[in-house]
């Protein structure tokens, strides 16, 4: 098959999480023979044409003129236009509110567009009503437009259907192998040898940033809780001035796989607050990391990890998580049914898979 992937900051990954399934499923795909193309920002700092087999195609982004939100508008229409000209098999868009006026003007009917909407981006807390408005009217137009459509939840999933009635497919987010966890790669942050409580997050209100503090704050544990994610923003900064002079310690945005990996693997409890849908790399990376989380109670969540977590739905709730100690005599039960779940659903193989089956079922069925 020949395939474009579209709508992410470029592969390799220096970004998040649809970059990295860029990157994993492209180059997956072509180690299954298939002719892959990736389309990067002209800005992507990787400059070559071929990654691990993957063609690279650079296209114009206006990013430094007006910033990233409205560049994304403009770089998604730009690569559509592109693409739709190159007769690939399948596009694959990754991410569909900033794909969606590209792909209700630029799509042909000889085309075949499949769109993985993410997450429900209206319910975001950050948005004003206007926003949110547009930001639902696209959902719903990028959901009609586009050929087909995967879910990476089952809440998704469900959504999609109740919603618009049209069935997705559900094709779950990747997780990778970890390396051996060290203290000493964490050490130049923290004090290692302490027990601590972690959030590893992007600092957004509907990540429950606020709720999470405050239950720790009313709590009587003695221990630091760490938060690590990019504070120089306004809720960021607002984050650091609530929270000042306590022991909720903000350590910024660290990228480094094996730091992150460690950070989870020896904290107390890892805390995972994200609320707004589809399966988190976040959630998945910790589970992977044998990390002893505890969840905000949804539905997007639950359909991920299921009972390997507790949880939480308010500030008194998680309270009383910090408050029982005794819950930690658990923490291997809950981890072990963790790994059986990324070992039968979530590995990369698994997922590539899916996505060339799924591919080449849309093309049987053309």
């Amino acid at each position: 098959m020949k395939i474009a992937i579209l709508g992410t900051r470029g592969i390799p990954n220096n970004y998040g999480g649809f970059e990295q399934c860029a990157e994993m499923l492209s180059a997956g795909l072509v180690e299954k023979g298939h002719n892959v193309t990736v389309y990067n920002p002209d800005f992507h700092p990787y400059q070559n044409n071929i990654y691990r087999g993957v063609n690279i195609k650079r296209i114009y982004s206006p990013q430094d003129k007006i910033g990233t939100s409205a560049s994304n508008f403009v770089f998604d229409y730009l690569c559509l236009k592109d693409a739709i000209k190159e007769g690939y098999d399948i596009i694959l868009e990754l991410g569909l509110i900033t794909a969606a006026p590209s792909i209700i003007f630029c799509r042909k009917k000889k085309n075949i567009i499949v769109t993985n909407l993410d997450g429900l981006e209206w319910k975001r807390a950050k948005w004003n009503p206007i926003v949110r408005f547009i930001t639902k009217q696209l959902e719903r137009f990028g959901v009609y437009f586009s050929n087909f459509i995967i879910s990476d939840n089952i809440g998704i999933k469900d959504y999609v259907f109740e919603q618009y009635g049209k069935e997705s497919e559900f094709i779950a987010y990747g997780a990778d192998k970890i390396n051996t966890p060290n203290k000493l790669l964490i050490s130049k942050y923290i004090n290692a040898n302490e027990d601590y409580f972690l959030t590893i997050a992007r600092l957004e209100p509907e990540n429950n940033i606020d709720l999470m503090c405050d239950a720790f704050l009313l709590s009587d544990t003695k221990k630091p809780y760490y938060i690590i994610g990019n504070v120089n923003t306004s809720y960021g900064s607002s984050l650091l001035n609530k929270y000042k002079n306590t022991s909720i310690i903000f350590l910024g945005a660290i990228f480094n796989k094996d730091e992150l990996d460690s950070f989870r693997y020896f904290s107390k409890l890892y805390i995972h607050g994200h609320s707004v849908g589809g399966t988190n790399p976040a959630l998945l990376e910790a589970m992977t990391a044998k990390a002893f989380i505890i969840c905000h109670d949804n539905k997007f969540n639950k359909s991920v990890i299921s009972s390997g977590a507790l949880y939480f739905n308010s500030v008194d709730s998680l309270k009383l998580i910090f408050n029982n100690s005794a819950i930690y005599d658990n923490k291997e039960v809950f981890v072990k049914q963790n790994l059986v779940s990324i070992e039968k659903n979530y590995r990369w193989n698994i997922v590539i898979d899916k996505y060339e089956d799924y591919f080449k079922r849309i093309l049987n069925n053309k």
